[in-house]
């Protein structure tokens, strides 16, 4: 590679434009990587997906029309980044489309916190488990007489002793945190030795209490003793922080994760890692490049320093947990599928540059095996399907599928391989539900019309399609007999395009009616696409009824989590053979069930005992081996699934 170096500009829609310098020959993708801009490639850069789309502003790359660019397209300047060569100085545009999945961080007040409900539940479930308000931590004033000559003990001696007598501990079992510590001098002096002190009670093989934090005695209003829970997802960061003292929820916020543009799913990120420098980039990532500004913000907006946050709670899948802690992740997808830990054991802040209180710790929900995470036991627990008498199943719709199958007697747990297509990746026009995404969709069967809901304000135009809205239009299209059972297209309209090869596609919109200017369709590789992915969901569920001998209407509830779970039409899902054809009643929605677990775990110290328990107790099911369930994922990639029997009377 020649090492002569050009300039390259991205010219951001919506944003700041961003320069680097690439080497001669180098993609504009990797550019854009080190540049830390986020070009959505679900491929992982190979140039199958075609979402990494820019135009070509000034300069020249070398780069040739293809399957996602047309001739007439690509005589306008438009370009794949990860199929196109620097060669000269250049500028590129880069629109809302292909940043679709980089989340800028995103903050809500007190006042504003959505899903409060569930969040009230879950607290009214941690109650009757005596569980409320068992974060561990107390404030506490302590009065110390000042030293004298007769009385020279040292600062921390001095606080120790007056310590023991208050709390009726031996001095041996208070600890000191060397943060505390640090700040016990100026604290002392400020209020003529009369100081509040933040107290960590200790379980476990230890006792006692910890010093974790000192203020003057004079501190108004109190100190906050403030938490972070964390859910790490493959696409999206989400974090609330909660006062330890209260339970009370002070912020939450999200951003995307930033490893996005090392690829969609967990297995281009994986592979990634194992590249030169590729582990460090990858927890660079989501630890500096998401986590920490997220709690940085979050923390600005409660009116608190981030040293005032003593303790964080983490859930994610295997990788992402693997990922975040900056542990090697290559084995999770080599036979015979083993992660580096299931339990993280003990950890602190400052072991993973958080930017936290340095003696904060860190906890990890379990995972249960290499694909089925701390994410998943954070839910049963949310779900609380492992107290339950009666048979339930947990589903987690998101970049992953996950299912959890039991009652308070077993549980079992599958990681299928549904790929990206629910936060619209592996669609040629799908993304994630931000605005401008059709989340929604009716299709009129006489006219063939679509009446579709675009997320974001009523002016919205359409930009994509996100994994609600997927579901909708591939069972509309179904249902009014526009495709058949194998997703191929069997009516012709003028929403009904085919190209030179004779592929067909469904324009839900048309160019002059979206956000970019191109149309918005669906084509017959993308519901295939699809189709395998809602194949794999409901092949699980099979799989793991057949391995316990429980018919499909043994399920009495059937509680979906995740991303896009609360804007599915269940009824949908059904008809296009995704979920079992089971009474809408028997299915709840339970919101970001990961981040609730995590919530629990944080608050109660007990229900991080009990996270713990759940992961140990649930058997792991390795669909890869298990003999026949590709029977039933082929069987189940049909519109609904091969036996019809199975989804008689959907409407």
């Amino acid at each position: 590679m020649d090492e002569k170096k050009y300039s390259v500009l991205f010219k951001v829609e919506g944003g700041e434009d961003v320069s680097i310098f690439a080497f001669f020959g180098e993609s504009l993708l990797d550019a854009a990587k080190r540049a830390n801009l986020a070009l959505d490639a679900p491929c992982g850069g190979n140039g199958t997906c075609g979402k990494c789309r820019v135009k070509l502003l000034a300069g020249t790359v070398r780069s040739e029309p293809g399957q996602h660019i047309s001739p007439e397209e690509f005589a306008e300047g438009h370009r794949l980044a990860c199929t196109s060569a620097v060669i000269s100085h250049i500028a590129v545009q880069v629109s809302g489309m292909a940043l679709a999945y980089q989340d800028r961080i995103k903050v809500s007040g007190r006042g504003v916190v959505r899903e409060r409900n569930i969040f009230r539940s879950l607290q009214k479930d941690l109650k009757a488990m005596g569980l409320e308000k068992d974060s561990g931590f107390e404030l506490i004033t302590v009065k110390l007489e000042p030293p004298s000559g007769g009385d020279a003990a040292a600062d921390r001696e001095r606080l120790l002793r007056k310590m023991s007598v208050q709390t009726g501990l031996k001095e041996e079992d208070i600890g000191f945190s060397l943060h505390a510590l640090r700040r016990l001098p100026a604290a002392l002096r400020v209020t003529d030795f009369s100081i509040v002190c933040v107290l960590r009670r200790e379980t476990g093989t230890k006792s006692g209490i910890t010093i974790m934090d000192v203020f003057p005695g004079n501190t108004s209003p109190p100190p906050v003793i403030a938490g972070m829970a964390i859910d790490i997802g493959t696409t999206t960061v989400a974090a609330l922080m909660v006062d330890l003292s209260s339970g009370e929820i002070l912020t939450m916020g999200s951003a995307g994760n930033g490893q996005i543009r090392y690829g969609a799913d967990v297995i281009s990120r994986i592979i990634e890692s194992a590249r030169p420098g590729g582990l460090e980039r990858l927890r660079s990532a989501v630890t500096e490049e998401c986590v920490a500004p997220l709690i940085r913000d979050m923390s600005k907006t409660a009116g608190l320093e981030p040293e005032n946050i003593y303790r964080v709670a983490v859930a994610g899948n295997t990788t992402m947990t693997h990922l975040f802690m900056g542990i090697n992740p290559e084995y999770l997808r080599l036979e015979p599928y083993v992660p580096a830990f299931f339990e993280s054991g003990s950890l602190k802040s400052a072991d993973l540059n958080l930017g936290v209180h340095p003696d904060a710790d860190v906890l990890i929900a379990p995972a249960i095996g290499s694909y089925v995470g701390g994410d998943i036991t954070a839910g049963v627990f949310s779900s609380m399907l492992f107290k339950k008498e009666s048979l339930s199943l947990f589903i987690d719709l998101g970049t992953n599928g996950e299912l959890a199958l039991g009652n308070s007697e077993f549980l079992m747990s599958c990681a299928c391989s549904a790929g990206p297509a629910f936060e619209g990746g592996d669609i040629s026009c799908g993304m994630r539900a931000t605005d401008g995404a059709i989340e929604a969709c009716h299709v009129n069967r006489d006219t063939l019309e679509p009446a579709i809901m675009i997320v974001g304000s009523m002016e919205q135009k359409p930009l994509g399609i996100c994994g609600s809205g997927l579901i909708d239009l591939v069972g509309e299209l179904f249902r009014c007999g526009i495709i058949n059972a194998k997703g191929k297209f069997i009516k012709e309209g003028k929403r009904i395009r085919r190209d030179e090869w004779g592929t067909a596609s469904y324009v839900v919109a048309f160019a002059g009616d979206t956000a970019d200017g191109r149309d918005v369709a669906l084509s017959e590789p993308d519901i295939d696409n699809f189709i395998r992915a809602k194949g794999a969901i409901f092949s699980a569920i099979r799989t793991m009824l057949a391995a316990l001998d429980f018919p499909v209407d043994a399920i009495e509830n059937v509680y979906v989590a995740g991303g896009i779970g609360g804007g599915i039409n269940m009824r949908q899902a059904i008809r296009i053979g995704m979920l079992p054809n089971l009474p809408a009643k028997k299915y709840h929605y339970i919101g970001n069930s990961s981040m609730h677990g995590a919530f629990a775990m944080l608050t109660a110290r007990r229900a991080g005992e009990m996270v713990t328990e759940i992961g140990r107790g649930m058997t792991y099911l390795e669909l890869s081996s298990h003999p026949g369930y590709m029977d039933e994922f082929v069987a189940a990639c049909f519109l609904p699934h091969t036996n019809g029997a199975l989804f008689d009377q959907v409407e």
